[in-house]
């Protein structure tokens, strides 16, 4: 049977632990099991359990205090995920080789990770081989979004991820429960988008007609071909969590094997006989 993971990818600050804490909790209300694994070197805490940690590897601090590396926080990041990759097998042996596993993979925030670095196309080909079916899943938060041109930004940097990564990608604007009224009202329109829409809206402030032309280019590309959306995230509210956990589920196609299950050999023997006992004692009487 296959295996599933989420990749939990997204700038810093964006809600990758918070959203994970809240589908760990999410799950165990409907009695679903799902295990998390920490896969950021710097994480300092987190309020779930995590199947694995990353930091039992190597951790970012003792990059940067080895005197014979000399990195900052950056590179020290980049050095352990390096690292990490030239050690899956510590992962292999911390993940087992449970069957029907769902596993939520808690990644760091520097976006050189999803971009131009091969280390998480490595990891995702990696789970690949042990039969996970991975799903990308792109935060951005969603205070960061009200604004026309952070809208596109934060397109962009979903966009490279998908691209990069090659798999299935949900994108969620995170933290709508800390918005106000007004903002919720105002941040509708970037949930199904009107790329064309904003370019007008927007066009006074775009003074180099060079931009303009390359900005106009990019939102063509996003709305003719429709490839990147978002999907609204509050951690409040129940209904919504649960359309987005049936996205991602429906992306990796959770479930369609438990569909098609046979029945065991022991249950129905054990029929069997339970129909036997009731025809004899029938009989008998």
């Amino acid at each position: 049977m296959p295996r599933y993971a989420q990749l939990v990818m997204g700038p810093a600050g964006s809600g990758k632990s918070t959203y994970c804490s809240t589908m760990v909790q999410h799950s165990q209300a409907f009695n679903r099991s799902v295990q998390v694994v920490n896969l950021d070197p710097a994480a300092e805490h987190f309020d779930y359990p995590v199947m694995a940690d990353i930091r039992e590897l190597i951790q970012v601090d003792d990059v940067m205090e080895d005197d014979s590396l000399r990195f900052g926080p950056n590179g020290g990041l980049v050095f352990c995920m390096e690292y990490f990759a030239n050690n899956f097998d510590w992962l292999e042996e911390s993940l087992g080789h449970v069957e029907d596993d769902y596993i939520l993979f808690d990644c760091p925030g520097q976006i050189e990770l999803y971009t131009h670095l091969p280390v998480m196309k490595q990891l995702v080909e990696q789970l690949q081989q042990w039969e996970f079916r991975v799903c990308g899943v792109f935060l951005v938060d969603s205070q960061f979004m009200v604004e026309s041109f952070k809208f596109i930004s934060g397109v962009m940097a979903a966009l490279s991820a998908m691209v990069s990564l090659e798999i299935p990608q949900v994108n969620i604007m995170t933290k709508m429960d800390l918005l106000s009224p007004k903002a919720k009202k105002e941040i509708e329109k970037y949930l199904d988008p009107d790329m064309y829409s904003m370019m007008e809206d927007n066009s006074d402030t775009i003074r180099s007609t060079k931009f303009k032309k390359l900005t106009k280019a990019i939102c063509g590309l996003i709305d003719d071909y429709s490839m990147v959306r978002f999907l609204p995230f509050d951690r409040t509210d129940e209904e919504g969590i649960n359309i987005v956990l049936q996205h991602i589920d429906f992306s990796i196609q959770y479930g369609e094997d438990l569909e098609f299950k046979e029945p065991k050999e022991v249950d129905e023997e054990a029929a069997n006989i339970n129909y036997d006992e009731i025809f004899e004692d029938k009989v008998s009487s």
